[in-house]
């Protein structure tokens, strides 16, 4: 049984056919995350259409430039529907700067106070921004902070801080590919209880499929990655991720994704 914590699903033109991929390869649970407004209320939908499919409301620090009061009022409404287990993606992105870092910053600070006061985790997308993100989550600390750094790309001693303050670290695909040593000795040394695995679907197609579309169903060549890197068994990781995902995202009544309808 494996959860892919993280796909665009909405991206898919064949969403039916990418579920029915996953359920053939053990995937039981997706959390189809949004980047704006309208691949929020997109993810909705495909949670409330699709059993084993949960969902994330918030916008990418790509679209940070958009957020205003009236932005962020929709996004709590939204984050009220009954499949919605997190919020984001949000955090920084330094490297494209697809909007100023100043509005990235107070959209970021704005996505941690909407978790902190639904009590929802935060899904943070890290791009050449990690320390500007952990001297942001530092200063907003509260007790009820927690998440996951997605996609993680960083070093063991990084990772480590980032459990400090709460958080879970998703590997991706990327810890198959040839020059991720780095992020390899992270996944093997930090606690195992701390891992959750993703795809970030449809990007980063874990070898053997880089280049190609991601989806979830190719979740489990990440975990078979991590078993190897830890020398423990692919039986392990799926089981430890699992119940990892399910005490941070708290889902309820999880359904198969054969089923035919959700609950």
């Amino acid at each position: 049984m494996l959860i892919d914590t993280h796909a665009h699903l909405e991206m898919s033109g064949d969403v039916r056919e990418v579920i029915e991929r996953a359920t053939s390869n053990s995937v039981v649970t997706i959390i189809a995350v949004s980047s704006d407004l309208d691949s929020s209320r997109k993810s909705i939908e495909l949670a409330n259409t699709f059993p084993g499919i949960y969902c994330t409301v918030g916008i990418h620090p790509h679209e940070a430039a958009s957020i205003n009061e009236e932005l962020c009022n929709e996004l709590v409404s939204l984050a009220s529907e009954r499949r919605v287990v997190a919020i984001g993606e949000t955090g920084l992105d330094y490297h494209y700067l697809n909007s100023p870092r100043e509005n990235q910053i107070a959209s970021f600070k704005r996505h941690i106070e909407i978790s902190v006061n639904l009590d929802l985790p935060l899904i943070i997308h890290i791009r050449e921004a990690f320390e500007d993100v952990i001297d942001i989550l530092r200063e907003r600390r509260s007790s009820s902070s927690r998440g996951v750094i997605h996609c993680f790309t960083g070093d063991y001693e990084t990772a480590e801080e980032f459990i400090e303050l709460g958080f879970y670290i998703s590997f991706s695909g990327i810890v198959t590919f040839k020059n991720a040593e780095g992020l390899r000795e992270a996944a093997k040394r930090i606690p195992v209880d701390k891992i959750l695995i993703e795809t970030d679907s449809p990007y980063l197609a874990p070898v053997p499929f880089r280049g190609k579309r991601n989806e979830p169903a190719y979740v489990k060549y990440v975990a078979e990655k991590i078993a190897e890197i830890r020398g423990t068994s692919f039986d392990e990781i799926a089981q430890i991720t699992t119940s990892n995902a399910n005490n941070l995202f708290k889902f309820n009544n999880i359904s198969s994704l054969s089923t035919s309808k959700a609950n």
